[in-house]
């Protein structure tokens, strides 16, 4: 390892290329990086390091930023960062610090990095069927907009896409022709998920049902399949996740439902009804399209009134004589 004179942070460009380029990593993917290195940067800065040589990155440093981000406070929201918000930023700190490590620039070793500790297992927000129920109503369809809200809600409780995952969609992958004409109650669709890794989910005929209605009202030319339909500009129209947020939220507190209902919820949502209906942990590991089976057995949690229930009803012993 040998010490640079290149400034800290001159390395954050060099190391979100790394990302796209040697770990083929998404756009989405190194967008978040950028994104939670951007408060290190600025609390580097603010602080007076914004000349700060990678091998001159201490342990007094490292802990003056966790306390910079514990005590954080979001000037919209008015709260402070979540812990697990706050790992994401470490987590960030410690890819820098792992790419310095492998090109061989002495720096502060990434394992060192601590992460906030949890006092909590993660909590799953999920709503059930008849809350789905009221959240798919929501969206008034006799206007294009209301078709279109109503085609993305049922989209994903129908496939349990990630928000981004749907808003890349493309209208080029839904042929209106052959979907009118087809005989199949449902449909196979590939989508690129987290780290471009290919998968596929299924359209249900409902959710079908109202794509193919919204499509029949489109006019425009956008390959985007869900667009922005107020913004006119000569770029695509493309819905942002943060547009698709925000409907999701408006529809959930306009039938009462959680204020905390986001997209993640309806995918959340998706995953504990097909838990309940008895469908293994690998299988519901193949739909969401995680890496990893401990990333799906969060779902065993939500989930553990249901089972108890039924090991109640059907195996608690009733039936033996001794």
């Amino acid at each position: 390892m040998k010490q640079s004179s290149i400034p800290l942070l001159e390395y954050l460009p060099r190391f979100l290329e790394y990302c796209e380029v040697e770990r083929g990593l998404s756009q989405v993917s190194v967008r978040n990086y950028d994104h939670f290195l951007e408060h290190f940067r600025s609390w580097l800065t603010s602080s007076g390091y914004g000349r700060l040589l990678p091998h001159q990155l201490s342990d007094k440093l490292i802990w003056n930023y966790r306390l910079y981000l514990s005590r954080y406070i979001n000037r919209i929201r008015k709260q402070q960062l979540k812990k697990i918000t706050q790992n994401y930023y470490l987590i960030a700190l410690r890819g820098l610090l792992a790419y310095l490590a492998e090109k061989g620039v002495l720096s502060f070793p990434p394992e060192k990095v601590k992460l906030a500790k949890q006092t909590r297992e993660r909590a799953v927000n999920f709503l059930n069927l008849d809350q789905i129920e009221k959240l798919l109503l929501a969206p008034d369809t006799k206007s294009l907009g209301g078709l279109r809200d109503r085609a993305i809600l049922e989209l994903l409780f129908s496939t349990g896409l990630r928000v981004a995952e749907l808003t890349a969609l493309n209208r080029d992958q839904f042929n209106l022709v052959t979907l009118k004409r087809s005989k199949e109650r449902d449909y196979e669709l590939v989508v690129i998920g987290k780290g471009s890794h290919p998968r596929t989910v299924y359209v249900s005929e409902r959710a079908l049902h109202w794509l193919i209605r919204y499509l029949e009202k489109r006019i425009d030319r956008d390959a985007a399949l869900f667009v922005n339909l107020i913004r006119a500009s000569k770029k695509s129209r493309r819905l942002t996740t943060r547009a698709v947020e925000v409907a999701v939220k408006r529809y959930a507190l306009q039938q009462g439902l959680p204020a905390n209902t986001t997209p993640h919820t309806v995918r959340h949502s998706y995953a504990t009804d097909l838990l309940e209906q008895g469908v293994d942990l690998r299988t519901i590991q193949e739909f969401l399209g995680h890496r990893n089976i401990v990333t799906t057995q969060v779902y065993t949690h939500v989930t553990s009134k249901h089972l108890r229930d039924v090991h109640r009803a059907f195996h608690s012993g009733r039936k033996l004589k001794g």
